[in-house]
């Protein structure tokens, strides 16, 4: 059920589609006046708007209406309707943003299956950007965990080239997060709705990483049986990720660079070159100054990609950092027995912050998830964790005794604040002040509102298994205005 604005200088007709909408459950706000309907469009925030283009007999109201219903955040969905020989005007009309329009006189059945269609319509872009919404959260600056001064450097210069076209050269150890800073460069950039496409150069031999990343025509070589498209032409509007680009051989090498520079790309097999619009970010476990020094990667290809650098440190470089990557991954993991959060002792914390880390963030996760499977209860001892880290553990700390089970204070509280954006600010759309006591923080009256809706929504969404239709529909509101609910408690 929608919120609908109906607008016709004809009561007769305002009298009908009235009766029907509400027939249909919809709450309609009928008017025969264009401009108290512009008034009415933005203190009602509808859904769908059904306007007549000709209003008060004296001039063309419908346009405006359309071009105001469309600007409103989200925009409503617009259907117009055409009285004969305004068949131009209606045309115009979808030029500028209306779904459909119905030349009178026209049947009711019609208008109510153009309505449905309209409603699905607005339904299924509410549900494309609620799903870009939630993808570009998981890919934000804030899900790169780490408060350290290097991690704070990172987010700084993320920041900062996010938003162009430069070529971005990530550096670090496997296992240190290169992946996820590229990932983040492209979400958080105006490519972000074109595709990403990573690719990892060490996993192709030299043949197939050619047609993979350039295409190929049809029998360029044997098993060439149809045109491939490659993976910069994938890319097209986005970005690609080359990974290991260390590995690459000479060859692909000068076919790179030519990319670089020219932005086209050439098939295998093919004499005509294709433009593409991709921006290129390499990542590389290894220095690429040796390599330079052993002349197995071109000078020139180095400079190209070198543009702007950016070093992820090793985890052994941010010790501080660990408790706050342990808290992350714990937050929401329960215990298959016991159903309770996982907790973890100081001992086996002591363990994990001695550890030189060769494989980084990936090896702490691996270690704590194995930790998480093979703990006995929801607390996490040393005994738990892998055997190299045993002995790091202070002894006596294996858990026998009840002091051996002391939690670690730093997660005590959900590590929600280990999870800094840009910069390490806080949401500053979050405001909270202190009580007059000075005891704890008090929320802002809107923002717990806010909260407590999205939570009971969210409650509804899990006892219909997250049928969205069910649940708006057991709301009493419409699919689009949930959509919009959800997106707005992001």
């Amino acid at each position: 059920m929608a919120k609908v604005l109906l607008i016709d200088d004809e009561i007769t007709m305002v009298q009908m589609v009235t009766e029907m909408l509400r027939a249909d459950g919809h709450e309609v706000f009928p008017f025969s006046n264009g401009a108290k309907a512009m008034e009415a469009l933005e203190t009602h925030e509808p859904e769908l708007v059904i306007t007549d283009l000709y209003l008060d007999k004296t001039r063309a109201h419908g346009l405006e209406i359309l071009q105001k219903a469309r600007s409103l955040n989200p925009p409503a969905v617009v259907i117009v309707i055409t009285g004969f020989g305004t068949i131009e005007t209606a045309v115009e009309a979808m030029k500028r943003g209306a779904y459909d329009y119905l030349e009178k006189p026209f049947k009711l059945d019609e208008l109510r299956l153009c309505i449905q269609r309209a409603l699905s319509y607005n339904a299924a872009i509410s549900e494309n950007i609620y799903l870009r919404k939630q993808l570009r959260k998981k890919y934000e600056f804030s899900q790169i965990i780490g408060t350290s001064q290097k991690m704070q450097d990172v987010f700084k210069m993320v920041e900062r080239v996010a938003d162009t076209d430069a070529t971005i050269l990530i550096l670090g150890e496997s296992g240190t997060g290169k992946e996820l800073v590229a990932r983040a460069l492209h979400f958080n950039s105006k490519r972000q709705f074109a595709p990403f496409v990573p690719v990892n150069c060490s996993a192709l031999p030299e043949n197939l990483l050619e047609s993979e990343l350039f295409g190929h025509r049809k029998g360029a070589f044997t098993g060439a049986i149809a045109d491939k498209k490659g993976l910069f032409q994938e890319a097209d509007g986005g970005t690609i990720l080359l990974d290991e680009i260390g590995s690459m051989s000479p060859t692909l090498q000068s076919r790179l660079l030519r990319v670089l520079q020219e932005k086209e790309v050439r098939r295998v097999g093919d004499n005509t070159p294709v433009y593409v619009n991709v921006r290129v970010v390499a990542a590389t476990n290894e220095p690429l100054e040796q390599r330079l020094k052993a002349g197995t990667f071109r000078e020139d290809l180095y400079y190209r990609l070198n543009v702007i650098p950016i070093n992820m440190p090793a985890l052994r470089e941010r010790r501080e950092d660990i408790p706050l990557l342990v808290g992350h991954f714990l937050k929401g993991r329960l215990h298959d027995r016991t159903g309770r959060p996982f907790k973890i002792t100081k001992g086996a914390m002591s363990a994990l912050g001695a550890h030189n880390w060769p494989g980084n963030v990936r090896e702490l996760e691996n270690a704590v998830m194995r930790a998480c499977a093979l703990s006995e209860t929801e607390i996490i001892l040393p005994t738990d964790l892998p055997p190299a880290l045993h002995a790091l553990a202070p002894q006596g700390a294996e858990g026998n005794a009840p002091e051996d089970r002391e939690l670690s204070p730093l997660l005590e509280e959900p590590p929600s604040t280990a999870l800094y954006s840009m910069g390490g600010q806080r949401d500053a759309a979050e405001p909270k002040v202190e009580d007059l006591a000075g005891r704890k923080p008090v929320v802002v009256l809107k923002n717990f509102l806010r909260e407590q809706e999205v939570a009971y929504l969210n409650r509804v969404l899990a006892q219909t298994s997250g049928d969205k239709e069910k649940s708006a529909q057991l709301l009493g509101i419409s699919l689009a205005t949930l959509y919009r609910k959800l997106s707005e408690g992001e």
